[in-house]
Parts: C-alpha cells; structure tokens; sequence
C-alpha cells in the first residue's frame, strides 16, 4: 500500500467510521468522497472498483478519502437501509471539507449502491462540483429526485451489465440529458460486466480523462 495513504477513524453517527485517505501536498487541491457497493452483498471500501476510483483521483492530484459504511469493516453501527449510509457519507465529507477547507474543488464518487448515496448526497450538499457514478442501477432505486441534478458529471457503466437493463440506463440518461445548464456524460465500457470483472483498464482510462479534463476548469 502506498505509504501516503493512511487509515483513519473518523465519528460518525452511528460512532466511528473506517477510512482511507490520501492527502495532497497542496492545501488548494480538490477533494473527493469515494462510496461502496451495497453493505449486504459484500461491499467494502476496498472493492477494486472503489480503489481503482481511489488511484485515480490521487493520480490527479486530489485529497481522496474511501469510506467503509457502518457496520462494515471496522465502522461501527449496522446496516440501516440506506439513511443510515447516506448520514455516514455526509459525515464523511464533513470531515473532509474540515481537513481541506481550501479546496479548489468537491467531488463525490459511488459505485453500484454507493452510486445512488453519492446522488443523494449531491442533492443536499451545494458545494459538490462534479459527481462520477460507475454502475448505477435505476431499475432497483428510484433516481427520479435528481429534477433536477444540480452538478455536472460521469456515469459509467458496462454494456454486458447483468444487473442492470440498458433500457433503464438509457430512460435515465435521456432525463439528465434534458436538464439545462449540466451536462451528464454517459460512457458504456463494451466488455464490462456489473462488476468490471473485466474491461478494468478502459473504466480506469475513461476515470483518468474525465476527471483531468473537469478539474482543470477550475
């Protein structure tokens, strides 16, 4: 492991939550919140997805911090159905925010369910600037409480989605599509399953050219 990322408990409302971190030399750097998949179904902050987002961000110069959600990992408390996750998140980017209160920009990152907690967590904090969704699912969570999406960003999903019916990502991208002042950019990786069992490499690109490209603008 990289010897710049560290481990780090931070309080949370249900008590303490498990965390990586990295922190940037610069104090003006952007900042990014990574979150897991679901708790129930084996998600933790160490998923590959999640630390693939994780080296991205670093390798673009931001402070990153990946979260485990309580009652996974080390964080305490237990499963809570998704308030309780959506709480430890904005918790999370507290503590974030306290300990970059110059960044130069706020991001928020999920993958699969932490996909839909990074949304709702952009819906209530107006200082996110950029958001990336890899693996959404709207067939199984309702996304229609981004009317309208207040940021611009990336969703990211395989076509060989086994989970997830292209339909539902295309009704999903023409509703964001519509919206005035954002733009929301969808990319398909071709072998990708839900998972990104393979096609790895090509999230990991498209990652890296996103968020160059967005984080110069500021």
């Amino acid at each position: 492991m990289d010897s710049k990322i560290v481990e780090i408990f931070i309080p949370g409302p249900a008590g303490r939550l498990e965390t990586k971190y990295y922190k940037s030399k610069k104090n003006t750097s952007p900042i990014a919140l990574l979150l897991h998949p679901h708790p129930q179904y084996g998600g933790t902050m160490n998923n590959k997805v999640v630390v693939d987002i994780f080296h991205a961000f670093m390798d673009n110069g931001f402070s990153v911090c990946r979260m485990n959600f309580r009652g996974v990992g080390k964080s305490d408390g237990e499963f809570d159905n998704g308030q309780g996750e959506l709480a430890d998140a904005a918790a999370a980017l507290d503590w974030l925010e306290r300990e970059n209160f110059d960044n130069s920009q706020c991001w928020v990152a999920g993958f699969s369910f932490g996909s839909l907690i990074a949304m709702q967590l952009l819906m209530r904090r107006p200082e996110v600037n950029r958001f990336i969704t890899v693996s959404p699912q709207p067939n199984v969570y309702d996304f229609s409480f981004l009317s309208p999406c207040p940021s611009s960003g990336l969703i990211i999903f395989g076509k060989k989605d086994e989970l997830v019916p292209v339909e539902h990502l295309s009704e999903l991208n023409k509703r964001l599509s519509a919206q005035k002042g954002i733009k929301v950019e969808f990319e398909s990786i071709s072998d990708a399953n839900h998972f990104f069992s393979n096609g790895s490499q090509a999230l990991i690109k498209s990652l890296n050219k996103y968020i160059k490209k967005e984080s110069s603008l500021y």
